[in-house]
């Protein structure tokens, strides 16, 4: 088998597409799909279904795809750890996070991380929804309470909780009566709150009032005075020590941990190795005021 046109293969399936391989890497597209099709006939198989506008994998070309595509990534690790003499991250390191982690630390994380490996290419996008590694070319995906998973290996480097807030302004129920709430719009919409304080368990219903996008929208509409609502204690910690939020408890049952998750086919490459040493000196303890220190007065 030619490795040059298979290592051409999984280019396109990584972009999914000829124009953005080639203006990935820089080549003509004309030569990709030559050599594609070079590589389909020495298989005497079809490995893209070609549309107008789309070309998708074939179901023999995603069995080549997934079984070819972290050996060369090995292939091409090891020639590079020989070349540079020694195994320093360098390259490109594509991380996914979700959003509120992003918006509360990356930032920082990422400037930190480039400052100490500067060969090294870091590309972050932010996203909630789960991404296929593999086929989205990510070498790290970061996640909240996930779901297991045999392909994936990772560890747990951060550990939050949720609380329930809200403005010294809004009164705490004292029964049943609904408290207005403030809502991520897309999460489970509870019609009560679970939580225990000093004064023992309590169950907080809510009337849902506004459904904001992000915790950073609903942890300001709860400081001006919307409505309760149900955070991480890593977001508001502040608030409540300065007083312009009240804790009216934690939520039962809602811990969260943040997980840095990773490919088990392949072996850990110097720059995934890297960033992870990077989220342990960030999170020595992973405890939620770790990351608080990452807010933005």
């Amino acid at each position: 088998m030619d490795l040059v046109a298979l290592s051409d293969f999984t280019l396109v399936a990584r972009h999914a597409g000829f124009g953005r391989a080639a203006r990935a890497a820089g080549r003509p597209k004309a030569t990709l799909s030559r050599r594609v099709c070079e590589l389909e006939a020495q298989l005497d198989l079809r490995l893209f279904e070609r549309g107008g506008r789309t070309l998708k994998l074939t179901e023999e070309g995603r069995a080549l795809y997934e079984r070819t595509a972290s050996l060369l990534t090995d292939l091409d690790e090891t020639a590079a750890a020989i070349a540079s003499g020694g195994n320093r991250p360098k390259g490109r390191l594509r991380v996914s996070a979700p959003l509120l982690f992003s918006q509360t630390a990356m930032g920082k994380l990422a400037a930190g991380f480039a400052l100490k490996h500067p060969e090294v290419s870091l590309e972050v996008t932010t996203e909630d929804r789960s991404v296929d590694m593999v086929e989205e070319g990510y070498d790290l995906v970061i996640r909240v309470n996930p779901s297991p998973d045999e392909s994936l290996v990772g560890r747990a480097f951060l550990r939050d909780r949720l609380v329930v807030v809200a403005s010294p302004a809004v009164p705490l129920p004292t029964d049943d009566t609904p408290s207005p709430a403030v809502l991520r719009s897309g999460a489970a919409q509870a019609l009560s709150w679970q939580v225990t304080s000093s004064d023992g368990p309590a169950r907080i219903t809510v009337r849902p009032v506004l459904h904001l996008s992000s915790m950073i929208m609903v942890r300001d509409a709860v400081r001006d005075g919307a409505g309760a609502a149900c955070l991480p204690v890593s977001l508001v910690s502040k608030d409540i020590i300065e007083g312009r939020l009240v804790s009216w408890g934690e939520v039962i049952g809602a811990d969260i941990a943040l997980w840095a998750l990773y490919p088990s086919r392949r072996l850990l490459n110097a720059r995934v190795s890297a960033f992870l040493d990077h989220l342990k000196a960030a999170f020595p303890t992973g405890a939620p005021d770790e990351l608080a220190t990452f807010l933005k007065p």
